[in-house]
Protein backbone atom coordinates (compact mmCIF):
# COMPACT_ATOMS: atom_id res chain seq x y z
CA UNK A 1 0.00 0.00 0.00
CA UNK A 2 2.86 2.41 0.80
CA UNK A 3 4.08 2.04 -2.80
CA UNK A 4 1.03 4.05 -3.90
CA UNK A 5 2.00 7.11 -1.85
CA UNK A 6 4.64 8.60 -4.22
CA UNK A 7 2.26 8.19 -7.16
CA UNK A 8 0.08 10.96 -5.71
CA UNK A 9 2.75 13.48 -6.72
CA UNK A 10 4.53 11.60 -9.50
CA UNK A 11 1.49 11.06 -11.70
CA UNK A 12 0.55 14.76 -12.01
CA UNK A 13 4.17 15.71 -12.70
CA UNK A 14 4.50 13.01 -15.39
CA UNK A 15 1.12 14.04 -16.80
CA UNK A 16 2.29 17.66 -16.94
CA UNK A 17 5.41 16.60 -18.86
CA UNK A 18 3.35 14.60 -21.37
CA UNK A 19 0.83 17.40 -21.92
CA UNK A 20 3.66 19.89 -22.38
CA UNK A 21 5.35 17.70 -24.98
CA UNK A 22 2.11 17.21 -26.89
CA UNK A 23 1.00 20.83 -26.64
CA UNK A 24 -0.34 20.78 -30.19
CA UNK A 25 -2.62 17.82 -29.53
CA UNK A 26 -5.49 19.18 -27.38
CA UNK A 27 -7.40 15.90 -27.30
CA UNK A 28 -4.40 14.00 -25.97
CA UNK A 29 -3.78 16.75 -23.42
CA UNK A 30 -7.36 16.55 -22.17
CA UNK A 31 -7.24 12.74 -22.01
CA UNK A 32 -3.96 12.72 -20.08
CA UNK A 33 -5.05 15.43 -17.65
CA UNK A 34 -8.41 13.83 -16.94
CA UNK A 35 -6.93 10.35 -16.64
CA UNK A 36 -4.21 11.56 -14.29
CA UNK A 37 -6.60 13.26 -11.88
CA UNK A 38 -8.99 10.29 -12.01
CA UNK A 39 -6.09 7.95 -11.16
CA UNK A 40 -5.04 10.14 -8.22
CA UNK A 41 -8.65 10.09 -6.97
CA UNK A 42 -8.69 6.29 -7.03
CA UNK A 43 -5.29 6.04 -5.33
CA UNK A 44 -6.38 8.51 -2.63
CA UNK A 45 -9.59 6.53 -2.01
CA UNK A 46 -7.60 3.30 -1.67
CA UNK A 47 -5.10 4.93 0.70
CA UNK A 48 -7.89 6.47 2.80
CA UNK A 49 -9.62 3.10 3.13
CA UNK A 50 -6.31 1.43 4.00
CA UNK A 51 -5.22 4.03 6.55
CA UNK A 52 -8.62 4.02 8.23
CA UNK A 53 -8.86 0.24 8.35
CA UNK A 54 -5.32 -0.25 9.64
CA UNK A 55 -5.52 2.73 12.02
CA UNK A 56 -1.97 3.47 10.95
CA UNK A 57 -0.44 6.00 8.59
CA UNK A 58 1.62 5.13 5.53
CA UNK A 59 5.07 6.66 5.29
CA UNK A 60 7.66 6.50 2.52
CA UNK A 61 11.27 7.61 2.74
CA UNK A 62 12.09 8.87 -0.75
CA UNK A 63 15.33 7.41 -2.10
CA UNK A 64 15.56 4.85 0.69
CA UNK A 65 17.32 7.25 3.03
CA UNK A 66 17.08 6.35 6.72
CA UNK A 67 14.48 8.30 8.72
CA UNK A 68 14.71 11.26 9.38
CA UNK A 69 17.46 12.17 6.89
CA UNK A 70 15.49 11.69 3.67
CA UNK A 71 12.29 13.27 2.36
CA UNK A 72 9.34 11.65 4.13
CA UNK A 73 5.96 11.35 2.42
CA UNK A 74 3.37 10.81 5.14
CA UNK A 75 -0.26 9.83 4.56
CA UNK A 76 -2.58 9.69 7.54
CA UNK A 77 -6.38 9.96 7.50
CA UNK A 78 -6.32 13.74 7.16
CA UNK A 79 -3.85 13.80 4.27
CA UNK A 80 -5.64 10.99 2.41
CA UNK A 81 -9.06 12.64 2.82
CA UNK A 82 -7.86 16.02 1.59
CA UNK A 83 -6.02 14.50 -1.38
CA UNK A 84 -9.21 12.62 -2.31
CA UNK A 85 -11.45 15.69 -2.06
CA UNK A 86 -8.91 17.89 -3.86
CA UNK A 87 -8.47 15.48 -6.75
CA UNK A 88 -12.25 15.24 -7.22
CA UNK A 89 -12.55 19.03 -7.24
CA UNK A 90 -9.61 19.40 -9.63
CA UNK A 91 -11.17 16.86 -12.01
CA UNK A 92 -14.57 18.59 -11.97
CA UNK A 93 -13.02 22.02 -12.63
CA UNK A 94 -10.90 20.52 -15.40
CA UNK A 95 -14.06 19.24 -17.12
CA UNK A 96 -15.57 22.71 -16.73
CA UNK A 97 -12.49 24.27 -18.33
CA UNK A 98 -12.64 21.77 -21.21
CA UNK A 99 -16.13 23.01 -22.02
CA UNK A 100 -15.03 26.62 -21.77
CA UNK A 101 -12.05 25.97 -24.01
CA UNK A 102 -14.15 24.21 -26.62
CA UNK A 103 -16.56 27.15 -26.77
CA UNK A 104 -14.13 30.06 -26.51
CA UNK A 105 -10.96 28.66 -28.02
CA UNK A 106 -7.68 29.74 -26.44
CA UNK A 107 -8.91 33.17 -25.36
CA UNK A 108 -9.59 32.38 -21.69
CA UNK A 109 -7.83 29.09 -20.98
CA UNK A 110 -5.24 28.26 -23.67
CA UNK A 111 -5.11 24.48 -23.50
CA UNK A 112 -1.44 24.11 -24.40
CA UNK A 113 -0.53 26.19 -21.32
CA UNK A 114 -3.46 25.44 -19.04
CA UNK A 115 -3.26 21.65 -18.85
CA UNK A 116 0.41 21.18 -17.86
CA UNK A 117 0.23 24.15 -15.47
CA UNK A 118 -2.97 22.81 -13.94
CA UNK A 119 -1.40 19.41 -13.30
CA UNK A 120 1.66 21.04 -11.74
CA UNK A 121 -0.71 22.99 -9.47
CA UNK A 122 -2.31 19.68 -8.48
CA UNK A 123 1.09 18.12 -7.79
CA UNK A 124 1.99 21.02 -5.50
CA UNK A 125 -1.29 20.73 -3.58
CA UNK A 126 -0.91 16.97 -3.16
CA UNK A 127 2.74 17.27 -2.12
CA UNK A 128 1.85 19.83 0.54
CA UNK A 129 -0.79 17.49 1.98
CA UNK A 130 1.52 14.47 2.25
CA UNK A 131 4.75 16.26 3.24
CA UNK A 132 6.35 14.77 6.33
CA UNK A 133 8.92 17.50 6.81
CA UNK A 134 8.79 21.29 6.75
CA UNK A 135 11.09 21.76 3.79
CA UNK A 136 9.06 19.42 1.58
CA UNK A 137 5.96 21.31 2.69
CA UNK A 138 7.72 24.48 1.52
CA UNK A 139 8.52 22.81 -1.81
CA UNK A 140 4.86 21.84 -2.21
CA UNK A 141 3.82 25.43 -1.56
CA UNK A 142 6.30 26.74 -4.10
CA UNK A 143 5.20 24.26 -6.78
CA UNK A 144 1.56 25.26 -6.46
CA UNK A 145 2.41 28.96 -6.22
CA UNK A 146 4.55 28.96 -9.37
CA UNK A 147 1.70 27.25 -11.23
CA UNK A 148 -0.84 29.67 -9.74
CA UNK A 149 1.19 32.66 -10.97
CA UNK A 150 0.67 31.42 -14.53
CA UNK A 151 -2.99 30.50 -14.10
CA UNK A 152 -4.07 33.74 -12.43
CA UNK A 153 -2.73 35.82 -15.34
CA UNK A 154 -4.10 33.69 -18.20
CA UNK A 155 -5.47 35.93 -20.93
CA UNK A 156 -3.00 38.71 -20.02
CA UNK A 157 -5.68 41.36 -19.53
CA UNK A 158 -4.76 44.53 -17.68
CA UNK A 159 -6.82 43.63 -14.59
CA UNK A 160 -5.35 40.13 -14.41
CA UNK A 161 -1.77 41.34 -14.71
CA UNK A 162 -2.38 44.00 -12.05
CA UNK A 163 -4.04 41.71 -9.52
CA UNK A 164 -1.64 38.91 -10.41
CA UNK A 165 1.26 41.16 -9.47
CA UNK A 166 -0.28 41.78 -6.05
CA UNK A 167 -0.85 38.05 -5.61
CA UNK A 168 2.75 37.28 -6.54
CA UNK A 169 4.19 39.87 -4.14
CA UNK A 170 2.05 38.69 -1.23
CA UNK A 171 2.86 35.04 -1.95
CA UNK A 172 6.58 35.80 -2.11
CA UNK A 173 6.43 37.57 1.27
CA UNK A 174 4.65 34.54 2.74
CA UNK A 175 7.23 32.18 1.24
CA UNK A 176 10.13 34.25 2.59
CA UNK A 177 8.61 34.17 6.08
CA UNK A 178 8.06 30.42 5.83
CA UNK A 179 11.62 29.82 4.66
CA UNK A 180 12.97 32.02 7.46
CA UNK A 181 10.89 30.05 9.96
CA UNK A 182 12.30 26.77 8.62
CA UNK A 183 15.86 28.09 8.97
CA UNK A 184 15.21 29.25 12.53
CA UNK A 185 13.55 25.96 13.50
CA UNK A 186 16.45 24.00 12.04
CA UNK A 187 18.89 26.21 13.91
CA UNK A 188 16.98 25.66 17.15
CA UNK A 189 16.28 21.93 17.01
CA UNK A 190 18.58 20.59 14.27
CA UNK A 191 15.90 19.01 12.08
CA UNK A 192 12.93 19.81 9.82
CA UNK A 193 11.20 16.44 10.13
CA UNK A 194 7.81 17.28 11.63
CA UNK A 195 7.72 14.41 14.13
CA UNK A 196 11.25 15.16 15.29
CA UNK A 197 10.56 18.90 15.46
CA UNK A 198 7.52 18.21 17.67
CA UNK A 199 9.66 16.13 20.04
CA UNK A 200 12.51 18.62 20.30
CA UNK A 201 10.69 21.95 20.21
CA UNK A 202 8.93 21.13 23.50
CA UNK A 203 12.35 21.28 25.18
CA UNK A 204 12.94 24.88 24.07
CA UNK A 205 12.10 27.88 26.30
CA UNK A 206 8.52 29.06 25.89
CA UNK A 207 9.68 32.42 24.54
CA UNK A 208 11.68 30.73 21.77
CA UNK A 209 8.77 28.44 20.96
CA UNK A 210 6.46 31.44 20.74
CA UNK A 211 8.67 33.29 18.26
CA UNK A 212 8.97 30.24 15.98
CA UNK A 213 5.27 29.49 16.40
CA UNK A 214 4.09 32.98 15.48
CA UNK A 215 6.39 33.14 12.46
CA UNK A 216 4.80 29.99 11.04
CA UNK A 217 1.30 31.23 11.87
CA UNK A 218 1.91 34.50 10.01
CA UNK A 219 3.36 32.69 6.99
CA UNK A 220 0.52 30.17 6.81
CA UNK A 221 -2.05 32.81 7.76
CA UNK A 222 -1.21 34.82 4.65
CA UNK A 223 -1.75 31.72 2.52
CA UNK A 224 -4.99 30.90 4.35
CA UNK A 225 -6.18 34.55 4.08
CA UNK A 226 -6.93 35.09 7.77
CA UNK A 227 -7.47 38.60 9.16
CA UNK A 228 -5.57 40.96 9.01
CA UNK A 229 -3.51 39.43 6.17
CA UNK A 230 -6.53 38.61 3.97
CA UNK A 231 -6.57 41.95 2.11
CA UNK A 232 -5.06 40.48 -1.06
CA UNK A 233 -7.65 37.79 -1.78
CA UNK A 234 -10.87 39.67 -2.72
CA UNK A 235 -9.01 41.65 -5.40
CA UNK A 236 -6.89 38.77 -6.75
CA UNK A 237 -9.35 35.95 -7.34
CA UNK A 238 -12.31 37.63 -9.15
CA UNK A 239 -10.30 38.70 -12.21
CA UNK A 240 -9.02 35.20 -13.13
CA UNK A 241 -10.85 32.90 -15.59
CA UNK A 242 -13.83 31.09 -14.04
CA UNK A 243 -12.20 27.64 -13.66
CA UNK A 244 -9.04 29.16 -12.19
CA UNK A 245 -11.02 31.22 -9.69
CA UNK A 246 -13.04 28.15 -8.70
CA UNK A 247 -10.04 25.93 -7.97
CA UNK A 248 -8.15 28.73 -6.22
CA UNK A 249 -11.12 29.50 -3.97
CA UNK A 250 -11.75 25.86 -3.17
CA UNK A 251 -8.21 24.65 -2.56
CA UNK A 252 -5.40 27.17 -2.18
CA UNK A 253 -6.52 28.75 1.08
CA UNK A 254 -7.23 25.27 2.49
CA UNK A 255 -3.60 24.30 1.97
CA UNK A 256 -2.74 27.17 4.30
CA UNK A 257 -5.39 26.03 6.80
CA UNK A 258 -4.01 22.48 6.58
CA UNK A 259 -0.52 23.77 7.43
CA UNK A 260 -1.98 25.64 10.40
CA UNK A 261 -3.63 22.42 11.61
CA UNK A 262 -0.29 20.60 11.50
CA UNK A 263 1.36 23.53 13.28
CA UNK A 264 -1.15 23.73 16.11
CA UNK A 265 -1.81 20.03 16.69
CA UNK A 266 1.63 18.59 16.01
CA UNK A 267 4.54 21.02 15.87
CA UNK A 268 3.66 23.44 18.68
CA UNK A 269 1.17 21.52 20.79
CA UNK A 270 3.22 22.54 23.85
CA UNK A 271 2.95 26.27 23.06
CA UNK A 272 -0.66 27.41 23.03
CA UNK A 273 -1.83 30.60 21.30
CA UNK A 274 -5.49 29.54 21.32
CA UNK A 275 -6.79 32.86 22.68
CA UNK A 276 -5.03 34.80 19.93
CA UNK A 277 -6.41 32.40 17.32
CA UNK A 278 -9.94 32.83 18.70
CA UNK A 279 -9.68 36.60 18.33
CA UNK A 280 -8.30 36.22 14.80
CA UNK A 281 -11.10 33.78 13.95
CA UNK A 282 -13.78 36.22 15.13
CA UNK A 283 -12.24 39.12 13.21
CA UNK A 284 -11.86 36.99 10.06
CA UNK A 285 -15.50 35.89 10.17
CA UNK A 286 -17.00 39.30 10.84
CA UNK A 287 -14.78 41.45 8.62
CA UNK A 288 -15.06 38.98 5.75
CA UNK A 289 -18.84 38.75 5.80
CA UNK A 290 -19.28 42.53 6.18
CA UNK A 291 -17.16 42.90 3.07
CA UNK A 292 -19.45 40.44 1.26
CA UNK A 293 -22.57 42.38 2.19
CA UNK A 294 -21.06 45.55 0.73
CA UNK A 295 -20.35 44.02 -2.71
CA UNK A 296 -22.39 44.17 -5.90
CA UNK A 297 -20.32 41.71 -7.94
CA UNK A 298 -20.84 37.99 -7.48
CA UNK A 299 -17.18 36.95 -7.59
CA UNK A 300 -16.27 39.57 -5.03
CA UNK A 301 -19.18 38.52 -2.81
CA UNK A 302 -17.94 34.93 -2.90
CA UNK A 303 -14.32 36.01 -2.34
CA UNK A 304 -15.29 37.84 0.84
CA UNK A 305 -17.40 34.91 2.05
CA UNK A 306 -14.36 32.72 1.40
CA UNK A 307 -12.37 34.87 3.83
CA UNK A 308 -15.14 34.86 6.43
CA UNK A 309 -15.56 31.08 6.35
CA UNK A 310 -11.86 30.49 6.83
CA UNK A 311 -12.63 32.08 10.19
CA UNK A 312 -14.81 29.09 11.12
CA UNK A 313 -11.86 26.77 10.48
CA UNK A 314 -9.54 28.86 12.66
CA UNK A 315 -12.31 28.94 15.28
CA UNK A 316 -12.45 25.13 15.41
CA UNK A 317 -8.68 24.84 15.45
CA UNK A 318 -8.45 27.29 18.38
CA UNK A 319 -10.98 25.35 20.47
CA UNK A 320 -8.34 22.60 20.39
CA UNK A 321 -10.48 19.64 21.50
CA UNK A 322 -10.94 16.36 19.65
CA UNK A 323 -14.54 17.21 18.79
CA UNK A 324 -13.57 20.66 17.54
CA UNK A 325 -10.74 19.39 15.36
CA UNK A 326 -13.05 16.75 13.86
CA UNK A 327 -15.69 19.41 13.18
CA UNK A 328 -13.02 21.62 11.59
CA UNK A 329 -11.93 18.86 9.21
CA UNK A 330 -15.57 18.23 8.23
CA UNK A 331 -16.04 21.97 7.63
CA UNK A 332 -12.92 22.12 5.47
CA UNK A 333 -14.24 19.32 3.25
CA UNK A 334 -17.64 21.02 3.09
CA UNK A 335 -16.16 24.39 2.20
CA UNK A 336 -13.80 23.07 -0.48
CA UNK A 337 -16.72 21.50 -2.33
CA UNK A 338 -19.37 24.18 -1.79
CA UNK A 339 -17.15 27.21 -2.50
CA UNK A 340 -15.81 25.64 -5.70
CA UNK A 341 -19.36 24.83 -6.81
CA UNK A 342 -20.54 28.39 -6.25
CA UNK A 343 -17.71 29.85 -8.32
CA UNK A 344 -18.49 27.40 -11.14
CA UNK A 345 -22.15 28.45 -10.99
CA UNK A 346 -21.11 32.10 -11.18
CA UNK A 347 -18.99 31.24 -14.21
CA UNK A 348 -22.17 29.96 -15.88
CA UNK A 349 -24.06 33.11 -14.86
CA UNK A 350 -21.36 35.24 -16.47
CA UNK A 351 -21.69 33.36 -19.74
CA UNK A 352 -25.49 33.47 -19.71
CA UNK A 353 -25.94 37.11 -18.67
CA UNK A 354 -22.70 38.67 -19.86
CA UNK A 355 -21.96 40.05 -16.39
CA UNK A 356 -21.59 39.03 -12.75
CA UNK A 357 -22.91 42.30 -11.33
CA UNK A 358 -26.17 41.87 -9.42
CA UNK A 359 -27.02 45.45 -10.47
CA UNK A 360 -27.02 44.42 -14.13
CA UNK A 361 -28.21 40.81 -14.15
CA UNK A 362 -31.91 39.98 -13.83
CA UNK A 363 -34.57 37.58 -15.09
CA UNK A 364 -32.38 34.46 -15.04
CA UNK A 365 -34.96 32.30 -13.25
CA UNK A 366 -37.13 32.36 -16.35
CA UNK A 367 -34.26 32.31 -18.84
CA UNK A 368 -32.18 29.59 -17.12
CA UNK A 369 -34.11 27.68 -14.41
CA UNK A 370 -31.46 24.95 -14.14
CA UNK A 371 -28.80 27.56 -13.50
CA UNK A 372 -30.99 29.01 -10.75
CA UNK A 373 -30.95 25.63 -9.00
CA UNK A 374 -27.20 25.16 -9.50
CA UNK A 375 -26.58 28.44 -7.68
CA UNK A 376 -29.34 28.18 -5.07
CA UNK A 377 -28.43 24.79 -3.57
CA UNK A 378 -24.78 25.52 -2.70
CA UNK A 379 -25.71 29.09 -1.68
CA UNK A 380 -28.11 28.00 1.05
CA UNK A 381 -25.61 25.29 2.00
CA UNK A 382 -22.85 27.86 2.52
CA UNK A 383 -25.33 30.00 4.44
CA UNK A 384 -25.84 27.13 6.87
CA UNK A 385 -29.51 26.27 6.38
CA UNK A 386 -30.52 22.84 7.69
CA UNK A 387 -30.19 20.02 6.84
CA UNK A 388 -27.17 20.75 4.64
CA UNK A 389 -23.53 20.10 5.47
CA UNK A 390 -22.87 23.76 6.24
CA UNK A 391 -25.43 23.59 9.03
CA UNK A 392 -24.00 20.32 10.34
CA UNK A 393 -20.44 21.65 10.40
CA UNK A 394 -21.35 24.93 12.09
CA UNK A 395 -23.51 23.28 14.75
CA UNK A 396 -20.69 20.85 15.50
CA UNK A 397 -18.27 23.77 15.93
CA UNK A 398 -20.71 25.64 18.17
CA UNK A 399 -21.31 22.53 20.31
CA UNK A 400 -17.57 22.03 20.75
CA UNK A 401 -17.20 25.68 21.78
CA UNK A 402 -20.18 25.45 24.17
CA UNK A 403 -18.56 22.48 25.91
CA UNK A 404 -15.57 24.68 26.73
CA UNK A 405 -17.97 27.41 27.81
CA UNK A 406 -15.64 30.34 28.37
CA UNK A 407 -16.98 33.87 27.76
CA UNK A 408 -14.79 34.21 24.66
CA UNK A 409 -16.21 30.97 23.28
CA UNK A 410 -19.75 32.29 23.74
CA UNK A 411 -18.79 35.47 21.89
CA UNK A 412 -17.39 33.34 19.06
CA UNK A 413 -20.61 31.32 18.88
CA UNK A 414 -22.67 34.50 18.46
CA UNK A 415 -20.12 35.80 15.95
CA UNK A 416 -20.41 32.55 13.98
CA UNK A 417 -24.20 32.74 13.96
CA UNK A 418 -24.11 36.36 12.81
CA UNK A 419 -21.64 35.48 10.07
CA UNK A 420 -23.87 32.64 8.89
CA UNK A 421 -26.95 34.87 8.75
CA UNK A 422 -25.12 37.63 6.87
CA UNK A 423 -23.67 35.07 4.45
CA UNK A 424 -27.17 33.83 3.74
CA UNK A 425 -28.38 37.41 3.31
CA UNK A 426 -25.62 38.34 0.84
CA UNK A 427 -26.05 35.19 -1.27
CA UNK A 428 -29.86 35.24 -1.24
CA UNK A 429 -29.93 38.95 -2.09
CA UNK A 430 -27.78 38.11 -5.10
CA UNK A 431 -30.12 35.23 -6.06
CA UNK A 432 -33.18 37.44 -5.67
CA UNK A 433 -31.78 40.21 -7.86
CA UNK A 434 -30.17 38.03 -10.54
CA UNK A 435 -32.80 35.30 -10.79
CA UNK A 436 -36.09 36.30 -9.16
CA UNK A 437 -36.19 39.94 -10.29
CA UNK A 438 -37.75 40.28 -13.72
CA UNK A 439 -35.93 41.96 -16.58
CA UNK A 440 -38.40 44.85 -16.45
CA UNK A 441 -37.64 45.42 -12.76
CA UNK A 442 -33.92 45.12 -13.47
CA UNK A 443 -34.13 47.93 -16.01
CA UNK A 444 -35.50 50.28 -13.34
CA UNK A 445 -33.39 51.77 -10.57
CA UNK A 446 -34.05 50.16 -7.19
CA UNK A 447 -33.67 52.42 -4.16
CA UNK A 448 -33.29 49.44 -1.86
CA UNK A 449 -29.88 48.60 -3.34
CA UNK A 450 -28.75 52.12 -4.21
CA UNK A 451 -26.04 51.82 -1.58
CA UNK A 452 -24.33 49.22 -3.78
CA UNK A 453 -23.78 51.77 -6.52
CA UNK A 454 -20.39 52.73 -5.07
CA UNK A 455 -19.25 49.10 -4.71
CA UNK A 456 -16.38 47.89 -6.93
CA UNK A 457 -17.82 47.02 -10.34
CA UNK A 458 -17.43 43.88 -12.37
CA UNK A 459 -15.53 43.87 -15.64
CA UNK A 460 -17.26 45.59 -18.54
CA UNK A 461 -20.43 44.03 -19.85
CA UNK A 462 -19.67 41.21 -22.25
CA UNK A 463 -21.69 39.50 -24.91
CA UNK A 464 -23.61 36.47 -23.73
CA UNK A 465 -21.91 33.22 -24.66
CA UNK A 466 -23.09 29.69 -25.22
CA UNK A 467 -22.83 27.30 -22.27
CA UNK A 468 -21.50 23.90 -23.42
CA UNK A 469 -23.27 20.98 -21.79
CA UNK A 470 -20.05 19.70 -20.19
CA UNK A 471 -19.80 22.91 -18.15
CA UNK A 472 -23.33 22.42 -16.85
CA UNK A 473 -22.65 18.74 -16.17
CA UNK A 474 -19.45 19.53 -14.25
CA UNK A 475 -21.25 22.13 -12.12
CA UNK A 476 -24.22 19.80 -11.61
CA UNK A 477 -21.84 17.04 -10.56
CA UNK A 478 -20.31 19.31 -7.93
CA UNK A 479 -23.81 20.23 -6.69
CA UNK A 480 -24.46 16.50 -6.35
CA UNK A 481 -21.27 16.16 -4.29
CA UNK A 482 -22.45 18.97 -1.98
CA UNK A 483 -25.69 17.08 -1.44
CA UNK A 484 -23.73 13.85 -0.86
CA UNK A 485 -21.87 15.58 1.99
CA UNK A 486 -25.26 15.90 3.67
CA UNK A 487 -26.66 12.48 2.75
CA UNK A 488 -23.50 10.70 3.91
CA UNK A 489 -22.75 13.11 6.75
CA UNK A 490 -22.86 10.27 9.31
CA UNK A 491 -19.96 8.16 8.00
CA UNK A 492 -17.99 11.22 6.88
CA UNK A 493 -18.35 12.91 10.25
CA UNK A 494 -17.36 9.69 12.02
CA UNK A 495 -14.20 9.64 9.89
CA UNK A 496 -13.51 13.29 10.77
CA UNK A 497 -13.95 12.43 14.46
CA UNK A 498 -11.29 9.76 14.13
CA UNK A 499 -9.07 12.31 12.37
CA UNK A 500 -9.57 14.78 15.21
CA UNK A 501 -8.69 12.15 17.78
CA UNK A 502 -5.60 11.05 15.86
CA UNK A 503 -4.27 14.58 15.31
CA UNK A 504 -4.10 15.24 19.04
CA UNK A 505 -2.03 12.08 19.59
CA UNK A 506 1.72 12.78 19.24
CA UNK A 507 3.42 11.11 16.26
CA UNK A 508 6.87 9.84 17.18
CA UNK A 509 9.87 9.42 14.94
CA UNK A 510 9.90 5.74 15.84
CA UNK A 511 6.36 5.34 14.49
CA UNK A 512 7.30 6.97 11.19
CA UNK A 513 10.42 4.78 10.97
CA UNK A 514 8.28 1.67 11.45
CA UNK A 515 5.67 2.84 8.94
CA UNK A 516 8.34 3.71 6.38
CA UNK A 517 10.08 0.41 6.93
Amino acid sequence: MSALVPLIVMLPLLGAAVTLIFGRNPRLQVAVSSGTLAAVSIIAAVLLAGVDAADQAFAVSVGGWPVPFGIILYVDRLAALLVLVSSIVLLAVLLFSIGQGSADGAEETPISIFNPTYLILGAGIFDAFIAGDLFNLYVGFEILLVASYVLITLGSTESRIRTGAVYIVVSLVSSILFLAAIAMIYGAVGTVNMAQVAERVAQLPQETQLVLHLLLVVAFGIKAAIFPVSFWLPDSYPTAPAPVTAVFAGLLTKVGVYALIRTETQLFASNSIDTLLLIIALATMVVGVLGAVAQAELKRILSFTLVSHVGYMIFGLAIATEDAIGATVYYIVHHIVVQTTLFLAVGLIERKAGSTSILRVSGLLKAAPLLAVLYFVPAINLGGLPPFSGFIGKVALFEAAAEVGTPLMIVLIFGGILTSLLTLYALMRAWNLAFWRSEEEGAESDGRIAYLGSAPAADVQQDTRVIPSIMTVATGGMVAVTIALTVFAGPLYALCDRIGSGLLQPVTLQQIDEEAG
